[in-house]
C-alpha cells in the first residue's frame, strides 16, 4: 500500500509467520521451495543425513533461513525423532522418488489418514522429476530429461539442435517454484476446512504448465512458433528477436517484435553504421523486411555484420533510452553489481521476489559462500525443542541416529 510507514513495515509479522516446514534434503528444487517458504517467515528446518553418510555432490546454497537436524529415519530412535517433528509441522517436503518415504514409514497416510493420521492438517508436498504415475516414475532424470519429455525442449533454438536454458525451467520453475505455490494453495485451502492434503508436483508436468502460452500456440500452428523449429517469430527464426556477437565478443539481444519498436531499432542501427553500409548486392533493410520471411536471412546477416563492427559497450550506448528492445547481455558479475545499484536493492545474492510492501521478505542475504549450512548445524537445538533428554540422547546415539556428530550434552 502506498504510503505505509517503515515503522509500520518493521512491526507486521512476515506472510508466513508460525508456519512449520520440514524439509527433507534433496537435491536444488526442494530446496527451492523451502527457501521461498523460509524467506517469507516459515520457520523451515532441514532433514538431513549424519555427517558420516555421504555428503551430496553441491553445497546446498538455498539454505538462507533454515536449521538442520542430520539424523537417520532408517532407525529406530532416529524414525521417532523424525516423526515427531513432522507431527508438529505445517508442511512436509518429500524431494524423493515414488515410494521412498512410504519404505521410511513416514508416507502420506502416517499422518492425513482420517482415523489414524498423527497429523491431519499438514500439507504434505511431493515433489518428483516424472509423473508419478506413468512410464517414467522410476527412473532417475534431471532437468534436462524432464524438458525432453515435456515437448518444451524440442521448441528451443539451437544450432541443428536445440540448446537447453542452464537448469533453470525445469528444475526450479516447473519444480521448486510450482511446489511452493501448491504448498501455498492447500495452505490456504486449510484455513477454511481444517484439513491438510498431499501436493503432488512433479517437473515434467510443472514445466508442460508454464509453458502454456508456447505449447498452446504451436497447436494452433501460429506464426509465433513456426511448423519447424527455428522459423518462427520467437524460436530463434525471426532476426529481430535474436542475440547478436560484437566486435569484443560480448553479445546484445534485440527483442522490437511490434512494428514501432523494429522501426526504431532500424533507425538507431542504420544511424550508428558507417554510411551507405551494405550487403554485398547493396541490400539495406527497411521496416517492410520486418514482415516478410523470405527476407528475414538477409536481415539477419545484415544484422551480424552490423554488430559485429563495434564493441558490446558502444551498442549499449547507441540503444540506451530508446524502445528499441535492445540491451546489452550483461555477465553475472555485471547483472549483480546492477541489480545492488537499483531501487530492487538486489545485488550477488538474487532478493526475494515478489516484494510485499507491508509484510516484506525476512531473508539477510549473505555472500554466497556463506548461505549453505553444515549437516547438523542445529541438531543439539532441536532435540532440545522436542524435549530429548540425556537417556533418549544416548538411545539415538546407540542405534546410530547421529552418525558420528559431536552433540553437546541437552
Amino acid at each position: 500500500m502506498a504510503g505505509t510507514s517503515e515503522s509500520t513495515r518493521a512491526a507486521s509479522s512476515p506472510p508466513l509467520a508460525g508456519i512449520k516446514v520440514v524439509e527433507f534434503a534433496g537435491l536444488a528444487p526442494g530446496p527451492m521451495a523451502g527457501m521461498i517458504l523460509a524467506d517469507f517467515g516459515a520457520e523451515v528446518v532441514r532433514v538431513d543425513r549424519p555427517p558420516n553418510a555421504a555428503p551430496p555432490p553441491t553445497p546446498d546454497v538455498l539454505a538462507r533461513g533454515k536449521r538442520s537436524i542430520a539424523i537417520d529415519p532408517k532407525t529406530r530412535s532416529g524414525h521417532a525423532i523424525v516423526r515427531k517433528l513432522v507431527e508438529r509441522a505445517d508442511v512436509l517436503i518429500d524431494p524423493f522418488r515414488p515410494g521412498v518415504m512410504e519404505r521410511l514409514g513416514l508416507g502420506p497416510e502416517v499422518f492425513l489418514d482420517e482415523k489414524r493420521g498423527c497429523n491431519k492438517r499438514l500439507i504434505y508436498a511431493r515433489l518428483a522429476g516424472f509423473p508419478r504415475s506413468g512410464p517414467h516414475k522410476d527412473m532417475a532424470g534431471h532437468d534436462l530429461n524432464y524438458l525432453a519429455l515435456s515437448g518444451v525442449l524440442s521448441m528451443f533454438p539451437g544450432h541443428h539442435k536445440p540448446e537447453f536454458p542452464l537448469n533453470i525451467l525445469a528444475d526450479f520453475a516447473g519444480g521448486g517454484m510450482v511446489c511452493a505455490m501448491g504448498i501455498l494453495l492447500a495452505l490456504m485451502e486449510r484455513n477454511r476446512s481444517g484439513r491438510g492434503q498431499v501436493v503432488n508436483a512433479d517437473m515434467v508436468s510443472g514445466v508442460r504448465y508454464l509453458s502454456s502460452f508456447p505449447l498452446l500456440l504451436s497447436r494452433l500452428q501460429s506464426p509465433t512458433f513456426g511448423k519447424q523449429r527455428g522459423s518462427g517469430l520467437l524460436d530463434g527464426g525471426a532476426p529481430f528477436y535474436n542475440v547478436y556477437t560484437c566486435a569484443d565478443g560480448g553479445w546484445m539481444s534485440v527483442g522490437c517484435l511490434e512494428p514501432q519498436f523494429f522501426r526504431t531499432f532500424l533507425k538507431r542501427f542504420l544511424g550508428a553504421l558507417p554510411q551507405g553500409f551494405a550487403l554485398k548486392d547493396g541490400w539495406r533493410p527497411t521496416e517492410a523486411a520486418q514482415h516478410d520471411p523470405d527476407v528475414w536471412p538477409r536481415l539477419k546477416e545484415f544484422m551480424e555484420r552490423g554488430f559485429a563492427m563495434h564493441p558490446r559497450d558502444y551498442w549499449a550506448k547507441v540503444f540506451d533510452a530508446s524502445d528499441a528492445c535492445t540491451v546489452p547481455v550483461l555477465s553475472v558479475g555485471e547483472a549483480a553489481a546492477l541489480a545492488a545499484g537499483s531501487s530492487s536493492d538486489g545485488g550477488t545474492v538474487p532478493k526475494p521476489h515478489p516484494e510485499l510492501d507491508r509484510t516484506p521478505s525476512v531473508a539477510s542475504l549473505p555472500d554466497a559462500l556463506d548461505s549453505a549450512i553444515p549437516r547438523g548445524m542445529h541438531t543439539a537445538e532441536i532435540l532440545k525443542e522436542l524435549g530429548i533428554g540425556k537417556a533418549e540422547l544416548e538411545v539415538l546415539r546407540r542405534d546410530g541416529a547421529l552418525g558420528d556428530q559431536p552433540i553437546a550434552k541437552l
